[in-house]
């Protein structure tokens, strides 16, 4: 086996090699130095298992996520970084796990893989109750199922066959698969699509209305994934928004189980669900902490990644490891003595599972205002849920950030850069990837991504990127499942990021002239304006 010295070795001879290495903000001798803290010297690995294994399951307010909270400053804190802090903004409960229990009581007594779904109240002790199977999924199903679920169980879940799962439960990129992400999509504006993500989070407190005003003595769902994964997502977090019925999270293949056996006969289910509400705080933290710059009126740049994580597994892959990507990119700096131009801050935000709640708030904190919607319902489920709102205010803070790189997509190496529809910064952003072609991390590829932190800056305007990582099993395994431990990251993967990342931000954060932004966007017209919808099918 080769020595990781020799490996470094060979890459910075790579790095140096090339014709004509492109011009980078960042000089070979730093850059070497870089390599050589996060391979040599590195400490993301120990980083990532100290908040999977030691720490667990971070819930935005619960006490692992405190824990979390006041452990990350205190890293930062202990390898140089300035102005540590925690800021706080409106979230609601906090919510907990301490044990749970489901069981098969009749036909046969038999131990089933379920899980409380978050922020659903505890059973005060075993409860044993008859099951019906009452799919619904929309408020037009109440009506079959009234009056039948007293006393009741209710698997509110329809029991859908297995599918055939014919891709790769783990794989990595090649190119052509990086080349497909090179493809910009058009934007598509449809108010339309956009409210129904609303009804369907809408549906889920009013199901739970309905039930209980049955007299229904909890709910099970089905898991989404197979091989016994379960996920137990919750929603409703706001204080006075609690759901009234215990609800678990069944196993598929248990799930499926019980419905068959439900066709038969009787089916007894004993659920014992121990959690835990927290209301002591409902403030929620964003912690950060800052490398200086020495031009203060030259703006500064960020990295982030979020620091909560669902409860069923202990948040390694999501997001334990982004977090310890960005706090070792922060070390790694830190020890490499870097003075820059502009300031380089790192964030680990909170309320991202509930939707992007922690990067909202310092939007809306920093950089601009949207106005609310006009349904308060829809308010209520906040900015990620609902359509965009316009006009767009502006704050004074929105100029000074002039470039965000995020990392939320598993454990997988980095393969280069999201470039999020801003055009202007593909040429910048392959100069300051082209060292790292040896490392497979030089791509730049048009096609946006979601769903995590950068979306609403760069929905907003502001340079904003996701890097592109190897799937690894994240979306087919560790995605929100009990599932996501230590076991499933890959240190090798996992240095190399740090390392791109450290780079990249220096790249940003001394640049002569700042990364390019997208216009301010504005109410957009209605994509396909003639389009007919299609008439809702029947259940």
């Amino acid at each position: 086996m080769q020595s990781t010295q020799w490996i470094v070795a060979s890459l910075v001879a790579a790095c140096v090699s090339f014709p004509a290495l492109p011009k980078s903000p960042v000089d070979g001798s730093l850059l070497n130095r870089i390599a050589d803290q996060g391979f040599n010297h590195g400490e993301v690995v120990e980083t990532a298992q100290y908040l999977a294994d030691r720490i667990g399951g971070r819930m935005t307010n619960s006490p692992a996520m405190r824990t979390a909270e006041q452990w990350t400053q205190g890293r930062f804190k202990a390898w140089g970084l300035k102005n540590v802090r925690a800021e706080g903004y409106d979230f609601g409960r906090g919510w907990w796990i301490e044990s749970s229990r489901v069981r098969m009581l009749t036909p046969r007594v038999l131990e089933l893989r379920a899980i409380p779904i978050a922020w659903t109240p505890p059973t005060h002790g075993a409860i044993a109750a008859p099951v019906i199977v009452a799919p619904m999924r929309t408020e037009k199903d109440f009506a079959d199922w009234k009056g039948k679920l007293s006393g009741k169980i209710v698997l509110v879940s329809w029991p859908a066959p297995l599918a055939e799962d014919l891709e790769a439960p783990f794989h990595r990129l090649d190119d052509a698969s990086l080349a497909k992400y090179d493809r910009f999509k058009e934007p598509n504006y449809d108010p339309e699509l956009d409210r129904k993500s609303v009804d369907r989070l809408l549906f889920r407190r009013r199901l739970d209305d309905f039930l209980a005003g049955e007299g229904a003595v909890a709910a099970a769902t089905m898991s989404r994934s197979a091989v016994r994964l379960v996920h137990g997502e919750g929603y409703s977090y706001q204080v006075g928004m609690s759901p009234k019925l215990p609800q678990v999270e069944l196993s598929s293949e248990d799930y499926r189980r019980i419905a068959r056996l439900a066709r038969q006969g009787e089916v007894k289910l004993e659920i014992d669900s121990n959690v835990h509400y927290e209301d002591a705080d409902h403030h929620a933290y964003n912690i950060f902490a800052d490398l200086p710059g020495k031009d203060a009126k030259a703006g500064y740049v960020m990295a982030g990644a979020h620091l909560d994580s669902w409860v069923a597994g202990d948040g390694a892959a999501d997001n334990g490891v982004g977090s310890a990507i960005v706090m070792e990119a922060a070390r790694i700096l830190a020890a490499v003595g870097v003075q820059p131009r502009r300031t380089i801050r790192f964030v680990l935000w909170s309320g991202e599972e509930q939707g992007l709640i922690g990067s909202a708030a310092f939007i809306q904190q920093h950089l601009a205002h949207r106005p609310l919607p006009k349904d308060p319902e829809v308010a209520a489920l906040g900015p990620y849920f609902g359509p965009p709102t316009y006009p767009l205010e502006l704050l004074p803070g929105y100029r000074d950030l002039v470039g965000y790189f995020n990392v939320d997509n598993g454990s997988g190496k980095f393969r280069g850069i999201y470039a999020e529809g801003n055009f202007a910064a593909i040429p910048i952003l392959k100069e300051w990837l082209a060292p790292f072609s040896s490392l497979g991390g030089a791509a730049v590829v048009a096609e946006p991504t979601g769903s995590t932190d950068h979306q609403m800056m760069s929905e907003i305007g502001l340079p904003a990127f996701q890097f592109v990582q190897d799937p690894l099993d994240y979306a087919s395994t560790t995605h929100h499942t009990d599932a996501d431990t230590f076991d499933h990251l890959r240190p090798d993967d996992i240095r190399q990021a740090a390392v791109i990342m450290a780079t990249v931000l220096l790249d940003a954060a001394n640049a002569e002239t700042p990364l390019p932004g997208k216009p301010v966007p504005t109410q957009p017209s209605v994509t396909d304006p003639f389009q007919y919808k299609e008439p809702s099918r029947p259940q």
